[in-house]
């Protein structure tokens, strides 16, 4: 099969990664096989411009994309993020996660995913607002509540949720609190959304530690990322006895043998946008994280972060992977090699779309559930997802992602094959 024109994909470049991926799912999907390719093309790729006009006059053009890599099992799913490096082949990659992720917690839902090329940082918070409606103008195409549903990412959050709601609304003329999750309260949000990614990796986690007979109480972890998961996943784990013993964010990295106290670190991270300068740790180098000893090993930042090197460094047990694609298809490698388990992102951080999933419900009933509800549904269906996916693994004899890809890509096919094609 020819390859695609418009992207390069490189081993370890984001869409390369997903299509060894696939590659190495392939033998597992029996009859399946003959529809595999259709994982290996997104359905549908947008490239929008977007200008806008800047506080001091001048008009400006930024990059977007929307990519709806399958609708075979549902309106696609999928955050927006908000980043200078954001690429159409990263999109495509990210919205092809979103479908083995959808799939492998058994949601109603294809893979999407979205993105504008920019620093928001260097955008006033009204000139962030006419970049999000003039985007989702463009978008607004092929995004729907029946159609696709956009959700927070990286650099995204609830007030652009909100905007991208509003334009919506008003470019249909009514009302659709159902066209993105992750949307504050008030305005038809869900309780429990912004704790629910960094929850599931510690349900995930808790569940992958009993069976590696990996004690929850003085265990040793270190996370990278300190956002939203990051920091709720450390939290977590803190709460149940575990000692979070380094943290790295963008504005550096500390470490403390005893284990943060979390309250006071979270205070001083709201106050201080970063964990730089924290009292209650050394201050170490960035490249030295990849050397601290742990247990359990949460790589929550940004995809491409644990590369071959860094994965004959590590010194941990367990790797649960917060961020959608951080370990490299050469570091995957070296991992197997030295017999250190992965949960892999599509389980491990699934549970923001899960909780999406319960607000989308949530929003076209008009009924809405209590915080305490939705954690018990949410760890009930995360539980249940990586036990069968542990099975999976244990049945082939192969690693949680070649499992996790065997269950999503067998429901993703199968969905596929009932359907047949059109026309």
């Amino acid at each position: 099969m020819p390859n695609l024109s418009f992207v390069s994909p490189t081993r370890n470049s984001p869409w390369g990664t997903y299509l060894s991926q696939i590659d190495a799912v392939e033998p597992y999907l029996g009859s399946l096989q003959r529809w595999v390719e259709t994982l290996r093309r997104p359905k549908r790729a947008l490239i929008v411009d977007i200008p806008i006009e800047l506080d001091n006059g001048s008009i400006a053009h930024f990059e977007g994309y929307r990519v709806q890599h399958s609708l075979t099992r549902g309106p696609g799913k999928g955050g927006v993020r908000y980043h200078p490096d954001v690429t159409l082949e990263e999109v495509m990659a990210l919205s092809a996660w979103m479908t083995i992720k959808n799939a492998a917690v058994n949601l109603p839902y294809g893979g999407a995913k979205g993105g504008i090329r920019l620093d928001p940082a260097l955008l006033s918070q009204k000139e962030l607002e006419k970049v999000t409606r003039r985007y989702t103008s463009e978008i607004g195409i092929i995004i729907g509540p029946n159609q696709d549903i956009p959700a927070p990412d990286v650099n995204t959050n609830g007030k652009i949720m909100a905007w991208m709601m509003d334009t919506y609304s008003m470019n249909t003329g009514a009302t659709a609190t159902g066209v993105v999750t992750g949307k504050p309260i008030e305005l038809g949000g869900s309780l429990g959304r912004v704790a629910a990614t960094g929850r599931g990796v510690f349900v995930v986690g808790r569940e992958a530690m009993r069976r590696l007979n990996i004690e929850m109480e003085g265990a040793r972890v270190a996370v990278q990322g300190f956002g939203n998961v990051g920091s709720i996943a450390a939290k977590l784990f803190a709460a149940n006895g575990a000692r979070v013993v380094c943290v790295q964010d963008h504005t550096g990295t500390i470490l403390n043998e005893n284990g943060f106290d979390m309250t006071v670190l979270l205070d001083y991270v709201a106050k201080h946008r970063g964990v730089a300068g924290f009292p209650g740790g050394d201050k170490i180098d960035n490249e030295n994280f990849w050397d601290v000893q742990s247990d359990v090993l949460i790589p929550a930042a940004l995809e491409g972060q644990l590369t071959a090197e860094r994965a004959q460094r590590i010194r941990t047990r367990l790797v649960l992977e917060g961020a959608n694609g951080p370990t490299t298809p050469d570091g995957e490698a070296v991992l197997a090699d030295r017999g250190i388990v992965v949960v892999p992102d599509v389980i491990a951080n699934a549970g923001g779309v899960t909780v999406s999933y319960f607000e989308w419900v949530q929003d076209f009933s008009s009924f809405f559930w209590t915080e305490d509800e939705i954690n018990v549904r949410l760890d009930k269906i995360m539980i249940g997802a990586f036990k069968h996916i542990w099975e999976t693994g244990e049945l082939h004899k192969i690693p949680l992602r070649t499992a996790a890809f065997t269950v999503a890509c067998t429901r993703v096919l199968q969905a596929r094959e009932e359907r047949g094609l059109y026309p």
